[in-house]
């Protein structure tokens, strides 16, 4: 009788200690609910491209952000060596997120339009024409990016046009 109530005693304890093992494990790999627009407004706007980019690698709260991107994608990601590839890739983290927020409206579509080309711009480091080919992708963005589901369609329909608009010349 004694040795059946200490068997049964320790399965219980056994079972609890499983049941708090697995709880404290469940929770650890949970993700809790954030603020997803103040947190991608955080990446957007308040952290350095670099700091962008690494936390990029690490995609935290995928569940709850778009990571997703194309890069420049039908335009090169470095045209001339110049590397827009970080820029692309946080302005389509921008639109992607907005337009899932249901936050992209022209003032925001300005807004992440201009943070790209300061991006593009801080890649340049003052090259002359680096700044003139991010003008050329900011263009592309500012004239087609609204209906345009990432940076690189939008630079595309504008290669598409610029070389129309050529060729009828």
């Amino acid at each position: 009788m004694l040795a059946n109530s200490l068997r049964r005693l320790s399965h219980t304890t056994i079972a609890a200690v499983i049941a708090v093992f697995a709880l404290v494990i469940g929770t650890g790999t949970a993700q809790a609910a954030i603020d997803a627009p103040a947190v991608t407004d955080n990446y957007l706007f308040s952290k350095t491209l670099a700091q962008f980019s690494s936390i990029k690698a690490q995609r935290p709260n995928a569940d709850q952000l778009d990571w997703s991107d194309d890069g420049c994608s039908w335009s090169p990601d470095n045209p001339f060596g110049f590397k827009f590839l970080p820029a692309c890739q946080r302005h389509d983290f921008g639109y992607r997120n907005y337009k899932k927020q249901g936050r992209f409206t022209e003032a925001n579509r300005l807004r992440i339009d201009n943070n790209f080309k300061s991006d593009m711009y801080f890649q340049c480091a003052g090259n002359w024409a680096c700044n003139r080919t991010a003008d050329l992708y900011y263009a592309a963005v500012r004239e087609f990016g609204a209906s345009s589901v990432s940076t690189a369609d939008a630079v595309s329909k504008f290669n598409v046009q610029a070389k129309a608009a050529a060729f009828a010349k």
